[in-house]
Protein backbone atom coordinates (compact mmCIF):
# COMPACT_ATOMS: atom_id res chain seq x y z
CA UNK A 1 0.00 0.00 0.00
CA UNK A 2 1.85 3.40 -1.11
CA UNK A 3 0.45 6.28 1.26
CA UNK A 4 0.50 9.89 0.57
CA UNK A 5 0.87 11.74 3.90
CA UNK A 6 1.12 15.48 4.65
CA UNK A 7 1.75 18.04 7.88
CA UNK A 8 1.52 21.77 7.86
CA UNK A 9 0.87 21.78 11.56
CA UNK A 10 4.73 22.86 12.03
CA UNK A 11 6.19 26.31 10.10
CA UNK A 12 8.21 23.99 8.15
CA UNK A 13 6.02 20.61 7.70
CA UNK A 14 6.62 18.07 5.67
CA UNK A 15 5.31 15.46 3.32
CA UNK A 16 6.04 11.60 2.27
CA UNK A 17 5.56 8.86 0.64
CA UNK A 18 5.15 5.27 2.51
CA UNK A 19 5.12 1.69 1.05
CA UNK A 20 4.04 -1.36 3.12
CA UNK A 21 5.21 0.63 6.17
CA UNK A 22 8.56 2.13 5.17
CA UNK A 23 9.09 5.88 4.15
CA UNK A 24 10.17 5.67 0.60
CA UNK A 25 10.63 9.56 0.50
CA UNK A 26 10.30 12.56 2.49
CA UNK A 27 10.80 16.58 2.15
CA UNK A 28 11.16 19.08 4.81
CA UNK A 29 9.12 22.40 3.58
CA UNK A 30 11.12 25.52 3.08
CA UNK A 31 10.07 27.90 6.44
CA UNK A 32 10.81 30.91 4.44
CA UNK A 33 7.11 30.02 2.58
CA UNK A 34 4.00 29.74 3.52
CA UNK A 35 1.98 26.50 3.38
CA UNK A 36 -0.06 28.65 1.10
CA UNK A 37 2.33 29.23 -1.43
CA UNK A 38 4.37 25.87 -1.30
CA UNK A 39 0.60 23.48 -1.92
CA UNK A 40 -0.18 21.23 -3.67
CA UNK A 41 3.25 22.21 -4.95
CA UNK A 42 5.17 20.17 -2.14
CA UNK A 43 3.09 16.55 -2.62
CA UNK A 44 3.70 17.21 -6.72
CA UNK A 45 6.97 17.02 -5.38
CA UNK A 46 7.18 14.03 -3.12
CA UNK A 47 6.01 11.85 -5.57
CA UNK A 48 8.11 12.83 -8.37
CA UNK A 49 11.20 12.76 -6.29
CA UNK A 50 10.45 9.59 -4.89
CA UNK A 51 9.20 8.29 -8.71
CA UNK A 52 5.68 7.69 -8.02
CA UNK A 53 2.58 8.96 -10.17
CA UNK A 54 -0.63 10.20 -8.00
CA UNK A 55 -2.72 6.99 -9.87
CA UNK A 56 -0.02 5.17 -7.70
CA UNK A 57 -1.32 6.65 -4.42
CA UNK A 58 -4.06 3.91 -2.65
CA UNK A 59 -4.53 6.15 0.89
CA UNK A 60 -4.26 9.80 2.03
CA UNK A 61 -3.03 11.00 5.05
CA UNK A 62 -2.73 14.24 7.00
CA UNK A 63 -1.57 15.74 10.68
CA UNK A 64 -5.09 17.23 11.94
CA UNK A 65 -3.14 19.02 14.64
CA UNK A 66 -2.61 20.69 16.91
CA UNK A 67 -0.25 23.37 15.68
CA UNK A 68 -0.47 26.40 13.72
CA UNK A 69 -4.03 27.12 12.74
CA UNK A 70 -3.33 28.71 9.75
CA UNK A 71 -1.00 25.87 8.81
CA UNK A 72 -3.37 23.15 9.67
CA UNK A 73 -6.43 24.49 7.50
CA UNK A 74 -4.37 25.31 4.65
CA UNK A 75 -3.02 21.80 4.74
CA UNK A 76 -6.41 20.16 5.59
CA UNK A 77 -7.51 21.56 2.46
CA UNK A 78 -4.95 20.48 0.37
CA UNK A 79 -5.67 16.81 0.61
CA UNK A 80 -9.68 17.24 1.13
CA UNK A 81 -9.32 18.48 -2.92
CA UNK A 82 -6.75 15.89 -3.57
CA UNK A 83 -9.28 13.02 -2.18
CA UNK A 84 -11.82 14.89 -3.81
CA UNK A 85 -9.67 14.86 -7.09
CA UNK A 86 -8.46 11.33 -6.92
CA UNK A 87 -11.67 9.70 -4.58
CA UNK A 88 -8.94 8.45 -2.07
CA UNK A 89 -9.73 8.17 1.57
CA UNK A 90 -8.22 9.94 4.29
CA UNK A 91 -6.72 9.04 7.27
CA UNK A 92 -6.50 11.89 10.26
CA UNK A 93 -3.32 11.59 12.31
CA UNK A 94 -3.03 13.75 15.28
CA UNK A 95 0.46 14.97 15.71
CA UNK A 96 -0.31 13.81 19.43
CA UNK A 97 -0.24 10.16 18.12
CA UNK A 98 2.22 10.83 15.72
CA UNK A 99 4.91 12.42 18.86
CA UNK A 100 3.31 9.17 21.04
CA UNK A 101 4.25 6.66 18.18
CA UNK A 102 7.59 7.91 17.34
CA UNK A 103 9.29 8.13 20.83
CA UNK A 104 7.14 4.97 22.27
CA UNK A 105 8.74 2.20 23.74
CA UNK A 106 6.72 0.09 24.84
CA UNK A 107 7.58 0.27 27.96
CA UNK A 108 7.86 4.52 29.17
CA UNK A 109 5.12 7.04 29.82
CA UNK A 110 5.40 9.28 26.70
CA UNK A 111 4.91 13.26 27.35
CA UNK A 112 3.93 14.87 23.54
CA UNK A 113 4.48 18.86 23.72
CA UNK A 114 3.96 20.91 20.57
CA UNK A 115 5.15 24.36 20.85
CA UNK A 116 2.15 26.83 20.78
CA UNK A 117 3.76 29.79 21.10
CA UNK A 118 2.75 32.43 24.09
CA UNK A 119 5.02 30.83 26.53
CA UNK A 120 2.53 27.47 26.20
CA UNK A 121 2.60 24.01 25.11
CA UNK A 122 0.07 21.98 23.69
CA UNK A 123 0.53 18.35 25.34
CA UNK A 124 -0.87 15.01 25.86
CA UNK A 125 0.90 12.09 28.22
CA UNK A 126 0.64 8.19 26.63
CA UNK A 127 0.81 5.28 28.84
CA UNK A 128 3.52 2.72 27.09
CA UNK A 129 1.00 1.12 24.86
CA UNK A 130 0.52 4.90 23.13
CA UNK A 131 -3.19 5.73 24.77
CA UNK A 132 -3.70 9.11 26.13
CA UNK A 133 -3.87 8.64 29.83
CA UNK A 134 -4.87 13.15 31.00
CA UNK A 135 -7.26 15.23 28.82
CA UNK A 136 -4.95 17.14 26.15
CA UNK A 137 -4.29 21.08 27.13
CA UNK A 138 -2.60 24.30 26.51
CA UNK A 139 -0.40 25.34 29.68
CA UNK A 140 2.52 27.09 30.50
CA UNK A 141 5.16 24.17 30.90
CA UNK A 142 5.06 23.90 34.35
CA UNK A 143 1.13 23.91 34.83
CA UNK A 144 1.17 21.17 32.57
CA UNK A 145 3.74 19.14 34.51
CA UNK A 146 1.87 19.89 37.91
CA UNK A 147 -1.32 18.83 35.57
CA UNK A 148 0.18 15.52 34.90
CA UNK A 149 2.06 14.73 38.09
CA UNK A 150 -0.91 12.47 39.24
CA UNK A 151 -0.15 10.04 36.56
CA UNK A 152 3.46 10.87 36.08
CA UNK A 153 3.64 8.82 39.60
CA UNK A 154 6.90 9.53 40.05
CA UNK A 155 7.83 7.36 36.23
CA UNK A 156 10.56 8.33 34.05
CA UNK A 157 8.70 10.00 31.06
CA UNK A 158 9.75 9.98 26.99
CA UNK A 159 9.08 13.59 26.25
CA UNK A 160 9.35 14.63 22.66
CA UNK A 161 7.70 17.42 21.01
CA UNK A 162 9.08 20.99 19.78
CA UNK A 163 8.01 21.87 23.23
CA UNK A 164 9.63 19.84 24.83
CA UNK A 165 13.34 21.22 23.18
CA UNK A 166 12.25 24.64 23.58
CA UNK A 167 10.98 24.45 27.32
CA UNK A 168 13.97 21.29 27.99
CA UNK A 169 15.07 23.84 31.33
CA UNK A 170 11.31 23.33 32.79
CA UNK A 171 11.45 19.59 32.19
CA UNK A 172 14.64 19.36 34.03
CA UNK A 173 14.58 21.84 36.74
CA UNK A 174 10.73 19.92 37.14
CA UNK A 175 11.44 15.60 36.35
CA UNK A 176 15.10 15.98 36.80
CA UNK A 177 16.38 12.73 35.88
CA UNK A 178 13.06 11.49 35.02
CA UNK A 179 12.53 13.26 31.85
CA UNK A 180 14.40 11.77 28.40
CA UNK A 181 13.95 14.35 25.55
CA UNK A 182 13.31 12.59 22.24
CA UNK A 183 14.17 14.52 19.18
CA UNK A 184 10.74 14.34 17.53
CA UNK A 185 10.90 13.20 13.21
CA UNK A 186 9.13 14.80 10.76
CA UNK A 187 5.37 14.20 11.13
CA UNK A 188 4.52 13.14 7.28
CA UNK A 189 6.42 10.33 7.71
CA UNK A 190 5.05 8.67 10.77
CA UNK A 191 1.89 9.60 9.72
CA UNK A 192 1.99 7.71 6.58
CA UNK A 193 3.43 4.57 8.66
CA UNK A 194 0.23 4.88 11.11
CA UNK A 195 -2.37 5.41 7.81
CA UNK A 196 -0.83 2.61 6.03
CA UNK A 197 -1.16 0.36 9.23
CA UNK A 198 -4.48 1.21 10.16
CA UNK A 199 -6.37 1.73 6.65
CA UNK A 200 -9.79 1.20 8.11
CA UNK A 201 -9.52 4.48 9.73
CA UNK A 202 -9.70 6.29 6.85
CA UNK A 203 -12.62 8.42 6.02
CA UNK A 204 -13.80 10.93 3.35
CA UNK A 205 -12.57 14.46 2.80
CA UNK A 206 -15.29 16.84 4.56
CA UNK A 207 -14.81 14.30 7.79
CA UNK A 208 -11.28 15.72 8.18
CA UNK A 209 -11.68 18.17 11.19
CA UNK A 210 -8.81 20.51 12.65
CA UNK A 211 -7.33 19.81 16.37
CA UNK A 212 -7.40 22.81 17.57
CA UNK A 213 -7.18 22.28 21.45
CA UNK A 214 -7.38 25.93 22.01
CA UNK A 215 -9.22 28.82 20.82
CA UNK A 216 -7.46 30.71 18.28
CA UNK A 217 -6.69 34.29 18.22
CA UNK A 218 -8.87 35.86 16.20
CA UNK A 219 -11.56 34.09 18.73
CA UNK A 220 -10.08 35.22 21.47
CA UNK A 221 -10.09 38.83 20.05
CA UNK A 222 -13.66 38.55 19.01
CA UNK A 223 -14.92 37.32 22.63
CA UNK A 224 -12.96 39.98 24.01
CA UNK A 225 -14.70 42.48 22.08
CA UNK A 226 -18.13 41.02 22.91
CA UNK A 227 -18.92 39.32 19.98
Amino acid sequence: MLVLSLDTSTRAGSAALVEDGAIRHQIIGDESRTHGERLPLDLMRVLDEGGRALDDVDLLAVITGPGSFTGLRVGIAAVQGLAMATGRMIVPVSAFEALAAAAGDGTSLVGAWVDAQRGEVFASLHDAEGRPMVEPSSLAPADTLERWEPALAGRVVRMIGDGAVRYESVLVERLRDRARIIPAPPFAGVAGRIAGAQPERAVLPHAIVPIYVRRSDAELARLRRGH
